[in-house]
């Protein structure tokens, strides 16, 4: 289908990979993996054309088509959700049109070599619009929006009426409903709900039959999807067998392979060097030494990559605060309409948080979590009932808004500093450290920093407070699966309480030991973990 061989590519001085291999063959579902700025992208952008390859050979199979989600979408405008979808297919409508043209035409009089060169072409163009699948496209479009959590009802709203997560997933329905011989997904689940995510596993698993090429920072997702794992990592792309877990097993093994090897060869290079050394000078073991100088010479020395060094943080303990954290007494919140009216969004909510829960607050794209949140954390008053924070609780409130009230002038450093100005540069670099930062990046300016990077300083500065109540939304947006790791890490070491919102489930299973569920304005407790709510509401 698509084979990539011996291919090199370099930006500016840096070298991506070199003489670098690996195949996309059909029905494969693969992920794609690898540190930021290894080259992930580039692969991409590779397959589709938009860059070129400095060495090696691309080759892909006639008539494949490709199609690729990327979390550039481009401007919208001027169309409805589903025409916007529709319009991705535009190759097949064309065939639709050409078809209804040619059996026109066969009604009227012609030679019979022209009806044999019209049934001819005929024939290719509807084998293309059945391998396209175009008797089912407007309806296979409906079914992919309506998965993706926009129904009919929103079908023929204009996509500028749409926010940036919502155009997100009309640009991903239009490259599902495609149906491409090789779809390539870059982060298909960030601006997605778990019910969307669940079921883009099942459209994948049940619905498409060509192969899959696709990065995401879901663990459970990429588990659940791919059999096989692509890693573009150390100047090389290396192909795994198996699911996320199995390759990040495999990987630690191949090193662990690596560095003994890398300790052997040291180790014999160390005595004929040292034998060089010794005879070098005598005449009667020149020939020896001159053997063991071109041997040495032609030896590929084993490279050891460089470490992922993780720097583990002990955070201190927050002071304690009462048994009761939060109580909540008929609580609800309604934001105004235009008209003067006002739509509820939540309402009777009475309980109590507890002290060191780690409570998951789920639910549906707009049921009202972040609204829940915001009333918690005192960031809008509730429209009615009352929320009382207990005895000595420090609370920290993480938002995606957090990250636009960073200074951007300031560095990484300077940030933190700010937070904990008595502690040590040490300290500072320490649990700047855990959160990824090391060495020269603690000077990178915040307008330099990507989503990703901001969101690890405004959990640092989070972290690093004396709070002892965390309420999070989202905060594992923008994280890649190791950051996500480190935050789950900090959060279950954490000797404090915790409220959040979290699409990533594998974070959920984890850390929470309750489940609120927020759905059509009412609340529900879940008096157990991420699984025992799961198996209590039929939930994949």
């Amino acid at each position: 289908m698509i084979h990539l061989s011996n291919i090199t590519k370099q930006h500016g001085s840096q070298v991506l990979f070199r003489d670098a291999s690996f195949q996309i063959l059909p029905g494969t579902r693969s992920g794609l993996v690898g540190p930021n700025g290894a080259g992930k992208t580039s692969i991409f952008r590779i397959i589709t054309g938009e860059e070129e390859i400095d060495a090696g050979e691309i080759t892909v199979g006639k008539k494949t088509t490709v199609g690729y989600f990327s979390q550039d979408i481009g401007d919208m405008s001027g169309r409805s959700a589903l025409d916007e979808v529709m319009a991705v297919s535009a190759e097949t409508v064309r065939l639709a049109g050409e078809l209804k043209q040619m059996e026109e035409r066969m009604g009227l009089p012609m030679s019979d070599d022209d009806m044999a060169s019209l049934l001819e072409r005929y024939g290719s163009a509807m084998e293309e619009f059945e391998h396209r699948g175009g008797y089912d496209l407007d309806s296979r479009a409906q079914e992919v929006l309506t998965g993706l959590g926009i129904g009919p009802d929103r079908f023929h709203h204009p996509v500028e009426s749409f926010s940036g997560g919502w155009r997100m997933r009309v640009a991903l329905a239009g490259i599902l409903t495609l149906q491409p011989d090789v779809l390539l997904l870059d982060e298909p689940t960030n601006h997605l709900d778990v019910e969307s995510i669940i079921w883009l596993e099942e459209w994948i698993a049940s619905e498409y039959k060509g192969a899959l090429l696709m990065t995401s920072h879901d663990r459970d997702f990429m588990n659940r999807v791919v059999s096989r794992v692509i890693e573009v990592a150390n100047k090389t792309v290396t192909t795994y067998g198996g699911n996320y877990d199995f390759y990040e097993k495999e990987r630690d093994i191949r090193r662990d392979q690596l560095l003994a090897s890398y300790k052997r060869q040291q180790e014999m290079l160390a005595k004929e060097e040292e034998f060089i050394a010794r005879f070098a000078a005598r005449a009667s073991h020149a020939a020896q030494v001159q053997s063991r100088v071109k041997k040495i010479e032609k030896i590929e020395r084993i490279e050891i990559p460089p470490e992922e060094r993780v720097v583990r943080f002990a955070f201190n303990d927050p002071p304690r605060s009462g048994d009761d954290v939060v109580a909540m007494e008929n609580l609800g919140k309604s934001w105004p309409n235009p008209d003067g009216s006002t739509h509820p969004v939540f309402s009777g909510v009475s309980g109590t948080i507890k002290r060191l829960s780690k409570i998951a607050v789920v639910g549906v794209n707009g049921a009202g979590k972040s609204t829940f949140l915001k009333v918690i954390a005192g960031e809008t008053e509730p429209s009615q009932g009352s929320v009382v924070l207990g005895a000595n609780v420090e609370l920290g409130y993480f938002s995606q808004h957090a990250m636009e009230i960073l200074d951007p002038r300031k560095t990484i450093f300077e940030t933190l500093q700010d937070v904990i100005p008595l502690a040590t540069i040490g300290v500072i670099r320490n649990l700047l450290g855990s959160f990824l930062f090391q060495g020269d990046d603690v000077d990178k300016r915040i307008e330099n920093l990507s989503g990703g990077e901001k969101s690890r300083v405004v959990l640092a500065t989070l972290l690093a407070r004396p709070v002892n109540f965390l309420v999070l939304d989202e905060p594992t947006n923008h994280l890649d699966i190791r950051s996500r790791e480190i935050l789950l890490n900090a959060l279950e070491n954490f000797a404090g309480t915790v409220i959040l919102v979290s699409h990533d489930r594998h974070f959920l299973r984890q850390l929470v030991d309750r489940v609120i569920e927020v759905d059509h304005g009412e609340m529900r407790l879940y008096e157990g973990n991420y699984d025992y709510y799961l198996s209590k509401t039929h939930h994949a």
